[in-house]
């Protein structure tokens, strides 16, 4: 809840339901930027609808029809990710409104860069290539949530475009060590997240992409550095564990990074796996899960939607293991 005792949505994939009767309802949601967008998206009777464009200057409401009279039930989600900016919820509009919550099930969070937040995964409507970054976004239909839908366990998304463990795509920092306690990942918030408002039983960690970048070509970069990958990873993973001690972690590679780099990436998370076990053996073991080589058919080489529904078919079976 903000200031103004909205509900805001702020990171990728975050959701609430409600339920309602009649033919529609109506949503009143604010961004901060008026001259800005962005997006949510929605199911309706459980089936997937459509992503929702909202505009800073607007101030209708969005419209959501149901077929036919009855209840219904409405779960909406945030499209985008964190630094794309908050959506506000100001109020829904419709009969007998009742909020709803998820049945209680396990609870899988999913740290990650921009293939976790379903970036530039869905051309659909805004063609690759053309207006701003997060026209593309598509976070429900990321593997995370694709993959906790399947298992039926609930999600939560931590994951920022470009970030990595010791350097992002094409800078030093903020990375997701620097940032991850933060309430919306943005380095100068001075607002925590409040760890003990979720519990996850599986911590799923997919950063190393941007850390193997080569970035844009015009800015120096050194070459990647895998001791400095491994010390700084291994103390995240500390970091994760103290916030969730009981959490089984799961450490998955990156289906984008092919080559002799995939296999120094996998050495590496084998490295930060055998010395967290050595510190934690009491604890689970960390789990480690290497993805297939993927040629990548969304925007600027990152998953599509299509991609993404193969990915978390390939995760299933590992993230069903853990959740046992």
């Amino acid at each position: 809840m903000n200031q103004e005792q909205n509900v805001e949505l702020i990171s990728s994939a975050v959701h609430f339901g409600f339920s309602f009767e009649g033919e529609e309802c109506q949503i009143y949601a604010t961004i901060p930027n008026p001259e800005g967008h962005n997006y949510l998206q929605y199911e309706l009777d459980g089936v997937y609808q459509k992503r929702i464009k909202i505009s800073g200057n607007s101030q209708e409401p969005i419209r959501i029809t149901a077929p036919g009279a009855g209840t219904h039930t409405i779960w909406i989600y945030k499209a985008t990710e964190a630094h794309t900016g908050p959506i506000g919820i100001q109020k829904i509009a419709a009969k007998n409104i009742k909020s709803i919550k998820k049945p209680t099930q396990p609870l899988i969070e999913f740290i990650g860069n921009s293939i976790t937040c379903g970036a530039a995964a869905d051309p659909s409507e805004v063609p690759c290539g053309t207006g701003v970054y997060h026209d593309q976004h598509n976070a429900y239909m990321a593997y995370g949530p694709r993959v906790a839908r399947s298992l039926g366990a609930n999600f939560i998304l931590s994951s920022v475009s470009g970030i990595g463990i010791y350097r992002n795509w094409n800078s030093n920092g903020p990375t997701m060590p620097q940032v991850y306690e933060k309430l919306d990942f943005q380095d100068q918030n001075s607002k925590l997240w409040q760890f003990a408002t979720f519990t996850p039983q599986v911590v799923s960690i997919a950063l190393g992409t941007n850390d193997f970048s080569k970035g844009d070509g015009k800015k120096e970069r050194l070459p990647f550095d895998s001791a400095s990958f491994v010390s700084t990873y291994i103390r995240f993973v500390q970091v994760v564990k103290t916030k969730y001690p009981r959490a089984q972690i799961a450490l998955l590679s990156s289906p984008m990074v092919n080559g002799s780099n995939r296999t120094l990436l996998q050495n590496c998370l084998t490295a930060v796996k055998q010395s967290t076990d050595t510190s934690y053996p009491a604890d689970k073991p960390v789990a480690l899960y290497f993805f297939r080589p993927m040629q990548a058919r969304g925007c600027s080489g990152h998953p599509n939607v299509e991609d993404h529904a193969i990915l978390a078919a390939e995760l299933e079976p590992f993230f069903k293991q853990l959740l046992l």
